[in-house]
This record gives structure tokens, C-alpha cells and sequence, in this order.
């Protein structure tokens, strides 16, 4: 994500941000039917499908990067959305490295243990996000509002003296401080609903039969305790935003916005932490070479390699890729590009303007352009301009003046022509491009799309790496278009 986008982002969660250290009183600080003026309900959708994209991409390279994990708390009160929220926001991410853990009433077993342990189990891996729905909180919201869950807790009455939730709240920002320092970051989400929005929900889950199973006898008589779990929640959120675990308070009244709002706190916390696909080293890549065409070499006789799956189409075996004879000397000598090549002589060289070169020379001239084989590697001078351990193609070598043969590669301009599926001399099972020193070589898109048909893996790497590889993979299964720096 550019860095204007993620700093927009991070611009419109502000409003939600509990600052650390802020006293809160949530009925005065924090809208429940807040709005921002600047998006409509018209645009929620396409702004919501942004941000579940952006997840999408932020888990990938998450689970690929496989060092930092994601823990997503949502504290609501009944009916705020919270299920609705989960099912939007991570609609587009893989359920592989996504769980979600719901915490009712502790069980027995929970209750043989602290209270921070029944989460403690499921906490996420590394690579992986985790969403609970309810969490420990519970422990300074629900057991506050009803102390009296406390004696079922069995928790031995020394350690009940004091302040018990003052003393709950630092044991919370502690074990979060320790997960964060540990590589788990955590994003805390408190839906805000009003207390006439909840009322109007219930009714919806009383009214239309498809809702009657979400609705609980239990959470009605709840209503008669607003108050009390205001004050909960503003003591909460008071004593835990901590600077390494903020909570951030969602305006819940209006289900659209809350979810763009959550999408966009969740993606906020992803950009800060910017995971990464893992950089494949050298010689990882030259070990997936050798793997793949030890498979390819498994394939009966005759027949093509296996096309790629994304061509959607199977190559006959009567356009079998031909056998490339290797030259004699080094790769860097020569690598045949065609079937029956044979190496010329260096004094054919390249065709000079104004018809130089003999009638040979002219006959067997390759098409202007990246075509051919690679029959030179050293140093190039061309325009003026010196380069060295640059790889060169054309039909016979190259001589020492290759100044001027420099515009039988080169356009009118002087610039390096791009390499089309004509004039490509297909002949092996790779297309290697090697690409310059001064930044790289565009391709086509008709050359991939060519490749693809054909069964070729094309592999773009720089020039000397693009050396080891022919070297790697061996002449008979590969052929190159380098680029020519002009």
C-alpha cells in the first residue's frame, strides 16, 4: 500500500482512537450514530470491498512472512453487530490463517484456571490472525456489573482484597505487553451501540422469525443494567489503551459504517506492521530449477512438458519442444538457441551500415532486435558509454568493434527494441531474460502470452544470475533473449 493511502487511512481512525492515558465517559466521548461527513451509505460497499482486499493481501504476506501474528479483539454489547462485523470485514481472506473464538460462560475446566488461560490457549500463531469474539475482557465487564460470578471463580479470598479490577487491568496490559514484545500485535475493537439502536434490534429478532434464535430471554433482562456496563466500559477502556494495544471505540448505530470503520482499523494495524513475502535467495532459485526440470525430464518421450495451468490449454504432442545441440566451450562462449546452430567465425560479426560483411554474414543476419543466441559475455562499448559483463545475442558472434554494430541492435533512437513472440527463436523449455545494468528490460506482454501457450517458463533475473542459471539448467533446456544496452 502507498504511503498516501495508508496515511489516509490512518487519518480517518483517529476519531475512534482512546488515547493512552485518557479518562473516558462513553456516552459524552464517543457517537454510537457517528458518521463521517465525507462517505455515504452509496459508497460503503465499494469502500468496505477495498478494505477486505487489502486483507486479503496484508494476510498472504502475513502467513508468508511467518514471523509476526494479528490478535483481533471485538467488545460489544448484545446485539452491537458483532458477529455481522467478523463475517463483512474478513469475507475475502483465507480461512486457513483466520479463527474465530467465541467466549461464553467459563466451563469447569476454564474455571479450574485463571481467567486469562481459556485464551491464552487459543492466542494465534505466527503467520496467522486471530478474532475473539469477547475475550477476556469479560473479566472487568460482565463479573463487574455481576461481582457476585466471582464466587464461582473459586478464587481464594486473600486474593480478593483491594481493587480487584484496578489490579485485573494491570494483569491485562501486562500479558498484552508481553504478546506484543513477543511478535503479536493486537487490535482491540469496542462496538458502540446506542441504547435505542439495541432496542430496535431486539425487536427485529423478536419480529422476523428467521432472527427469533438470535434472540435471548437473557439479554432483554441484561437492558435493565445500561448503566452500570456504561460505566464498566468506561473504566475499561480508561485503564487498557495502552500505547501498545489502543482500543478503538466503533460507532455501531449505523452497521455500514461500522464496518468499513472495523475494516479500516484492522487494515491500519496490517500497514504498520508491512509483512513480507520472503526474498528467495540465489541459490533457492537455482534449486527450484533443478527440481523443476527433473520433473519435466519425467515426461514420456516425445511429448511436451506440462503446459502452465493458467494457459488452460494442453500443447499436442506434435509440437514437442526440439533438443538444442550444446556447442562446444563455455555457456559464456555460447549457447545454441536453435536447433543445428553452429558457432560462425568471429570475423563475420555483425553487418556494418552501408552493406559491409560478406554475402555469409548477410544470408545468416537474424532480424534487428533481441534475437538469436547468446555467443558473447565481457565488456560492451557502445554510444560511448562502457559496460561491462553484459551478455550479447545475434546470429554469429561479436567482434571487438562492436561500436559499430551497435544499430543492428538498436532503434532509430538508440533504444533497445523491445523482444516480440516473432522473432523469438523458441527452441527450449526456459526463456531466460537477462536483464540489463541499467535497471531492467520491458517484455511485451504478448511474449509471456506466447510462452504460456508453448509451455515455456520464462525467468527474468539479472545478467549474471541469468549466467549461473543457463549454466544451472544446462544448455539443452534453455534459450535466452538478453538484453543489449545501447
Amino acid at each position: 500500500m502507498d504511503d498516501t493511502r495508508a496515511t489516509r487511512i490512518t487519518e480517518s481512525i483517529k476519531p475512534f482512537l482512546v488515547k493512552p492515558g485518557s479518562t473516558v465517559s462513553l456516552e459524552k466521548d464517543f457517537d454510537p450514530g457517528y458518521t463521517a461527513e465525507y462517505l455515504q451509505k452509496e459508497q460503503s460497499d465499494e469502500l468496505l470491498q477495498e478494505g477486505v482486499a487489502l486483507l486479503r493481501d496484508y494476510q498472504a504476506r502475513l502467513a508468508a512472512q511467518n514471523t509476526y501474528g494479528l490478535l483481533v479483539i471485538i467488545q460489544a454489547l448484545d446485539a452491537a453487530g458483532k458477529d455481522g462485523t467478523i463475517s463483512h470485514v474478513m469475507s475475502g481472506v483465507n480461512p486457513q490463517g483466520v479463527s474465530v473464538e467465541s467466549f461464553k460462560s467459563p466451563s469447569t475446566e476454564e474455571l479450574d484456571h485463571d481467567y486469562l488461560w481459556r485464551c491464552a490457549k487459543v492466542l494465534p500463531a505466527r503467520g496467522d490472525i486471530t478474532i475473539f469474539n469477547r475475550s477476556y475482557y469479560e473479566e472487568v465487564l460482565v463479573v463487574r456489573v455481576h461481582p457476585e460470578y466471582l464466587d464461582g471463580q473459586r478464587i481464594p479470598d486473600s486474593c480478593k482484597k483491594g481493587d480487584i479490577w484496578k489490579r485485573r487491568y494491570r494483569e491485562i496490559n501486562s500479558w498484552e505487553r508481553h504478546l506484543v514484545d513477543n511478535g503479536f500485535r493486537i487490535v482491540k475493537l469496542f462496538l458502540n451501540v446506542s441504547r435505542e439502536e439495541q432496542r430496535q434490534r431486539f425487536l427485529d429478532r423478536l419480529e422476523e422469525p428467521d432472527k427469533n434464535w438470535k434472540f435471548s430471554v437473557a439479554d432483554a433482562a441484561e437492558r435493565k443494567h445500561w448503566d452500570e456496563y456504561q460505566l464498566a466500559f468506561s473504566e475499561m477502556l480508561s485503564n487498557t489503551s495502552t500505547s501498545w494495544a489502543p482500543w478503538y471505540v466503533i460507532p455501531a448505530d449505523r452497521k455500514w459504517f461500522a464496518r468499513v470503520a472495523a475494516a479500516a482499523v484492522i487494515v491500519d494495524a496490517l500497514a504498520k506492521i508491512d509483512p513480507q513475502f520472503p526474498v528467495v535467495t540465489d541459490e533457492a532459485k537455482r534449486g527450484l530449477l533443478k527440481a523443476k526440470a527433473a520433473l519435466e525430464a519425467e515426461a514420456p518421450k516425445g511429448s511436451r512438458k506440462q503446459p502452465s495451468r493458467s494457459s488452460g490449454q494442453d500443447a499436442p504432442a506434435s509440437e514437442a519442444v526440439p533438443e538444442v545441440a550444446a556447442e562446444p566451450g563455455t555457456v559464456e562462449a555460447a549457447v545454441a538457441a536453435e536447433p543445428g546452430a553452429s558457432e560462425a567465425p568471429e570475423s563475420q560479426g555483425a553487418p556494418e551500415e552501408g552493406g559491409g560483411g560478406s554475402d555469409a554474414a548477410k544470408s545468416s543476419a537474424k532480424p534487428k532486435g533481441m534475437t538469436g543466441r547468446l555467443v558473447g559475455f565481457g565488456e560492451i562499448k557502445l554510444e560511448g558509454r562502457r559496460y561491462r559483463d553484459d551478455l550479447v545475442i545475434d546470429g554469429g558472434k561479436i567482434s571487438k568493434r562492436k561500436k559499430k554494430a551497435s544499430k543492428a541492435y538498436c532503434d532509430e533512437n538508440g533504444h533497445t527494441p523491445l523482444s516480440v513472440a516473432e522473432s523469438i527463436p523458441w527452441g527450449g523449455r526456459r526463456l531466460i531474460i537477462g536483464t540489463g545494468i541499467d535497471g531492467g528490460l520491458p517484455v511485451m506482454a504478448e511474449v509471456y502470452q506466447e510462452a504460456d501457450s508453448r509451455g515455456v517458463e520464462v525467468v527474468a533475473v539479472p545478467l549474471e544470475e541469468a549466467l549461473r542459471l543457463l549454466q544451472e539448467v544446462g544448455k539443452k533446456d534453455a534459450f535466452a533473449v538478453l538484453h543489449i544496452t545501447c
